[in-house]
């Protein structure tokens, strides 16, 4: 597309489809859906900015090919089941650890967030794939 608006918004466009999709992936750890629909929000961050520009040119752009993204998130995914394996807990049952923030508090970090970003990131790659197929069609 050649809109010179579309072109000027996607940026901020894009900047704030990140910043909620990373709100959505945090907020998720503790919540149902946070991986997969911050993975979507991220995901269609991309894909407006490539119809604002040229999809061939994003394509070169990414640092990471979708099928990286796809491979990452299930390498994270199957790393999150570890702790439980480890420590004879039933499979996939959160693990936790708390990280002393001084006077922000403390830092709940567990394998349920990596499990999050395994989905987020797994379905980043594979919306990327479906949307790069399909418009590569003339």
């Amino acid at each position: 597309m050649n809109s010179v608006i579309l072109q000027l918004a996607s940026p901020y466009v894009r900047s704030l489809l990140i910043f909620f999709s990373l709100i959505a992936l945090w907020r998720g750890h503790n919540s149902p859906g946070g991986g997969f629909i911050g993975g979507l929000l991220a995901a269609l961050a991309i894909v407006f900015y490539s119809f604002a520009f040229d999809r061939r040119q994003i394509q070169k752009k990414l640092k990471i090919k979708p099928e990286g993204y796809v491979t990452i998130g299930l390498a994270l995914i199957l790393t999150s089941i570890l702790p439980s394996l480890f420590t004879s807990q039933a499979l996939m049952k959160g693990i936790w650890i708390n990280i002393p923030m001084g006077l922000l508090g403390e830092l709940k970090l567990g394998s349920p967030l990596l499990f999050d970003v395994g989905v987020f990131m797994a379905v980043i790659g594979v919306t990327l794939m479906l949307f790069f197929i399909l418009t590569n069609r003339k």
